[in-house]
């Protein structure tokens, strides 16, 4: 999967670090740094704006599930307030409420 940045600006430093970091010009600690000030910060999402994300984007549960490659009874979990999105699933979340679904697809 491609990063995600917060704008070009950000895309364009993190990649000229990215680089000198590849070369041992720039510390490991340093590339996390940026890594975490460049990239699309991920949030919490009560079940109700997944719901409204989801009725935004692709409306059924199943399609919804399809695309984010979650099960259909996940996404009724999350939009019950039973479980909620982490990881990889919250941060493709994040994504789409940014930029669309079609930055995942």
């Amino acid at each position: 999967m491609h990063k995600r940045f917060k704008s070009a600006a950000a895309g364009a430093i993190h990649e000229g670090v990215s680089d000198l970091y590849k070369v041992s010009a720039v510390a490991k600690i340093t590339m996390r740094e940026f890594d975490r000030r460049c990239l699309t910060p991920v949030h919490e999402m009560t079940p109700r704006k997944i719901r409204a994300l989801r009725v935004r984007e692709a409306g059924t549960q199943d399609l919804f599930a399809a695309l984010l490659n979650v099960t259909p009874k996940l996404i009724k979990r999350w939009e019950s307030g039973e479980a909620k999105p982490r990881g990889a699933s919250l941060k493709l979340l994040t994504l789409v409420e940014k930029n669309g679904l079609e930055t995942i697809v």
